[in-house]
């Protein structure tokens, strides 16, 4: 069941990216993909929705951390 679920918020997260801007930036890409394997291994390491959402927002702040940190290197 919670195989279900994951696999449902990993095609919405897909589906919500698509939408983005033509040309995303790394950190909006970095955001999206560090929400999705940050809820992944939450779910897997907690086993509750409390570790999915906690997983996918840690895993969304340092997303979009390294893909700012990329921005800026490629800007130089």
């Amino acid at each position: 069941m919670n195989t279900k679920y994951l696999i449902s918020a990993a095609a919405a997260a897909l589906i919500g990216l698509s939408g983005c801007a033509s040309n995303p930036s790394n950190q909006q890409i970095g955001t999206g993909v560090g929400a999705v394997v940050g809820g992944a291994a939450g779910n897997v390491l907690f086993g509750s929705t409390l570790g999915t959402v906690g997983g996918a927002a840690a895993g969304a702040l340092i997303g979009n951390q390294v893909g700012d940190n990329q921005d800026k290197k490629n800007r130089r």
